[in-house]
């Protein structure tokens, strides 16, 4: 039989599609992809705007016409928080929420489909375990996404993630080193530390991400560590210390800001100020100047004024940062913020939005400038497009290079050129471990040569 997947939202979303899709092939089914007709499809949801519930029912009426006959179950975020909707639309046969997700087989033995929808979804207050998973390439064995945390106690006033994945919870830092050594075992040569709230990995069992950080450090064969997203509240001049410090752990922050004065701030129950973010983001960059830092940041949230969006929109022009990650903000059930006055226009929600986009693109302009000439470390990818294959440095710059046979799935050290369209130009002065082993190699003839 034939199961295919789609995963809507966080790259935590894709790591536990993942584990889904292993549950599978360990069970003998073949995994196609979704465009492909299957036995069973099985759609990973978000529900952080009103677009991803949207594009949720459309995955799901895009599986039923490639599939007809297929067994659909939509399991995820949106699942856990609107089953009914989810239930009402025809074809699908099971809804499962945020504790029930992994265990899709005790529901659904032989997935035959049913006459009437079947919803398995339990109060977000029973969502209290934790279901490992990670995800990475099937081919390239490049990068794997390993969650270490769930849930978030924060509750901001926008956010649907506590009551759709429920309070913060972690696996022990043993749990997180064994599933490292396994993925390095299997060729990886980076991890991506991922989860809804990283930074607050081992709030109950009294460790801490620092901790995680340096036993993560302290594993054998893996050669790059990199962090997902981390609140700034969390982010302590200690842990930028240690993560600046390590051979392993990528100079790259992203650390959402979501808006930049401290009324907007306030009113989003955020946990800093205005001045705390810049201080921090000015500290990373003092002590690493060459460092990738990454921001999410919400347009249109209510109250927000055309006078406070100009404050929002030049305190994130002054900030020595590489890219936005801009959300429309929309309303969310159930949320705080939907009550809340000072309503803005869709249009110009959009309006702001685009602005904001327009500055990201500058700001990752201006830092890829920065880099021209410089040497860094940068894992290729094993994808070849027009005879070229791309990668990530260290500090988040995506460089391209002429193919070479060698630099598949490789670290290598390169010179950074200029940009050409959303990423710049490299040549290899050598590389640093192969896609086989971890060991140096010979200086390879000069590749695409370049300006210095």
């Amino acid at each position: 039989m034939k199961a295919s997947f789609y995963t809507l939202g966080c790259k935590l979303n894709y790591a536990e599609t993942a584990s889904l899709e292993r549950q599978f092939t360990d069970r003998g089914y073949t995994v196609v992809p979704f465009s492909e007709p299957s036995d069973v499809c099985v759609i990973n949801t978000c529900s952080v705007t009103e677009r991803a519930d949207r594009e949720a029912r459309q995955i799901v009426r895009r599986a039923l016409r490639t599939s007809p006959d297929a067994f659909v179950a939509v399991v995820g975020c949106y699942a856990q928080l609107d089953p009914e909707t989810i239930a009402s639309i025809d074809g699908v046969d099971m809804v499962l929420g945020a504790s029930e997700k992994f265990r899709l087989f005790d529901y659904a033995s032989g997935f035959r489909k049913f006459a009437q929808p079947k919803v398995f979804v339990g109060p977000v207050s029973a969502a209290n375990d934790f279901g490992p998973a990670y995800s990475g390439g099937v081919d390239d064995r490049t990068r794997a996404f390993l969650k270490v945390q769930d849930g978030c106690d924060f509750n901001c006033a926008f956010c649907t993630i506590p009551l759709a994945r429920g309070e913060s919870r972690s696996q022990s830092i043993q749990a997180c080193v064994a599933q490292a050594h396994n993925l390095v075992q299997m060729g990886y040569k980076e991890i991506i530390l991922t989860g809804v709230n990283v930074g607050d990995f081992g709030k109950h069992d009294g460790t801490s991400f620092l901790e995680l950080l340096t036993a993560m450090d302290a594993v054998d064969g893996l050669e790059r560590i990199r962090v997902s997203s981390i609140e700034p509240n969390l982010l302590s001049e200690e842990l930028v210390d240690a993560w600046l410090a390590s051979d392993k752990v990528c100079h790259h922050f992203h650390i959402p800001l979501q808006n930049g004065t401290d009324e907007l701030l306030r009113r989003m129950r955020r946990r800093y100020t205005s001045d705390d973010y810049q201080k921090l983001i000015g500290s990373i960059k003092t002590k690493s100047p060459d460092a990738g830092i990454g921001v999410d940041v919400i347009v249109g949230f209510p109250g927000e004024t055309e006078e406070l969006f100009k404050q929002n929109f030049d305190f994130i022009h002054a900030l020595p940062v590489s890219y936005l990650h801009v959300f429309t903000y929309s309303e969310r059930p159930n949320t705080p913020s939907v009550d809340f006055p000072g309503r803005v226009e869709p249009r110009i929600r959009y309006s702001h939005s685009d602005a904001l986009r327009v500055l990201g693109q500058m700001k990752r302009s201006e830092f890829y400038r920065t880099q021209f000439g410089k040497v860094r470390p940068m894992l290729v990818e094993g994808t070849i497009e027009n005879n070229m294959l791309s990668g990530y440095t260290d500090n988040y710059v995506r460089v391209s290079l002429p193919y070479h046979p060698s630099l598949e799935n490789a670290i290598a050290m390169v010179r950074i050129g200029e940009q050409t369209g959303e990423q710049c130009a490299g040549e290899v002065v050598r590389i640093v471990s192969s896609q086989s082993a971890i060991a140096p190699m010979p200086l390879l003839p000069v590749i695409g040569a370049m300006s210095s």
